[in-house]
């Protein structure tokens, strides 16, 4: 045991080269009725991802809500318990989902069992009946599940953020109320769906260990008959951020402040997408960046902060999160302009550079080493428009990108004064903190 303690602390082996990006087999096709169908060979286990995403815009949101909620639960020859074990008999499963720009079907079966899963799924899209005693259990779920998140102040700072960066935009709002909930009935459904739930602009991701080609066949076979153009709504722009007057959220009583602030990005093809990954994995996009080992493994201000890059059809917006406790709110604040504005302005250290680089080609790989991860990834990028080809460029503009290239996206970008922050808790006790450091404009929660 002596000898093993006074033993000398070996040094880590160098990172191995990174392994160069290797894209599957795929196929795509569009269909007459403008579906496009996109396949992709991924063998690991006899498996099939699906991924239908229909861009849906922004409906009433108490509508779309609950059409995603209530979408399976029923068509004109198949109840919900009859779908549920249909899809059970091919080893598969179905669930559907919204958010600001489209309304996805998820999903997994046997490859043997495509072609039903795929039958399935066509008779959702063209027949789904919304029947008032499933539409009503779905409505009081809806509600339970708004009423909880309006409870838990991850929520309402989120909500307070989006008020914030988006001001008049349909992005601004993206939680229906309770009440609007409850006011919908099954007619409203169908009509939605009549108008937004149709092939065109919609994409359909088929990840598995199926021959590309034929999986087009099959996904022909089972959806050609699914017609409508249907309802498009074009979104406007996402505005540009205004800096201004920190908005305190009051939630009297709070024993923690949760600190959300937003900054410039840009979407996935811009020039400096690569740079800009790069100086928020520096910041705060993952465990080694700055703002971690300040606030968190220095200080002890906080368990988890994080930033990522957020996008969206209209646009993208950086955005850092940290729940803090309420002493030391300002002095969080603080560090956390600090870290930014030392980004903007102080090249990193090369090898600092090198480690977040490793970091976001190797998630790249492990992205894309599972079935689900690739169809995951296959569909987000064809919602704007990019194909699976687009990595191997992105994976180069990351491998190229310089201390310099970062520096300048950081000034560009991440500059404090460039931020819109929001904080919300307690605001008797934190405002004076945060107005030694900034103008605060408060309101209640």
């Amino acid at each position: 045991m002596t000898a093993i303690l006074s033993a000398e602390a070996r040094a880590l082996p160098p990172l191995g080269p990174t392994r160069k990006l290797k894209l599957p087999k795929q196929a795509e096709r569009t269909l007459s009725n403008g579906l496009t169908v996109i396949a992709v060979r991924r063998p690991a286990v006899p498996l099939v991802e699906v991924r239908l995403w229909m861009p849906f815009g922004r409906a009433h949101l108490a509508r779309g809500a609950l059409l995603s909620q209530s979408l399976l639960s029923g068509t004109a020859t198949h109840t919900a318990t009859e779908i549920a074990a249909e899809l059970q008999k091919v080893g598969g499963g179905l669930s559907a989902g919204i958010d600001p720009d489209r309304l996805m079907l998820s999903g997994a079966s046997l490859v043997t069992g495509l072609g039903r899963m795929l039958e399935i799924l066509a008779d959702v899209l063209t027949g789904a009946t919304y029947p008032a005693e499933w539409v009503d259990t779905e409505r009081d779920r809806l509600v339970d599940r708004i009423q909880v998140a309006q409870s838990q102040p991850s929520h309402l700072a989120r909500t307070a953020l989006l008020k914030r960066i988006y001001g008049r935009h349909p992005y601004a709002v993206q939680t229906p109320e309770p009440d609007q909930v409850r006011a919908v009935r099954p007619p409203a459904l169908r009509r939605l769906h009549a108008e937004r739930v149709h092939p065109a602009g919609a994409v359909l991701v088929l990840v598995g260990d199926v021959q590309p080609e034929r999986a087009l066949d099959a996904a022909e076979l089972a959806l050609a008959g699914w017609r409508g153009d249907g309802h498009r709504v074009e979104l406007p722009p996402a505005p540009s951020l205004e800096p201004g007057p920190l908005l305190l959220v009051d939630r009297p009583g709070s024993v923690q402040s949760s600190l959300r602030i937003a900054l410039p990005a840009v979407p996935r093809t811009h020039p400096d997408h690569a740079a800009l990954q790069l100086a928020n994995l520096l910041f705060g996009g993952y465990f080694s960046s700055r703002w971690t080992e300040n606030i968190r493994e220095d200080k002890g201000y906080t368990y988890g902060p994080h930033s990522a890059v957020e996008h969206s059809v209209a646009g993208s917006v950086l955005v850092a999160s940290a729940e803090v406790a309420t002493e030391v709110t300002g002095p969080a604040l603080l560090e956390t302009t600090y870290e930014l504005g030392r980004l903007a302005t102080l090249a990193p250290k090369p090898d600092e550079l090198e480690q977040a680089r490793q970091y976001a080609l190797g998630t790249l790989q492990l992205g894309m080493s599972t079935q689900a991860g690739l169809a995951s990834l296959t569909s987000a990028y064809a919602g704007n428009g990019l194909r699976l080809d687009f990595l191997a460029e992105h994976a180069a503009r990351l491998a190229r990108a310089t201390v310099d290239d970062v520096v300048e996206v950081a000034a560009r970008y991440l500059a404090p004064a460039k931020a819109v922050t929001v904080v919300l808790g307690d605001a008797d006790r934190i405002e004076g903190q945060l107005s030694a450091l900034t103008p605060v404009r408060r309101e209640p929660a």
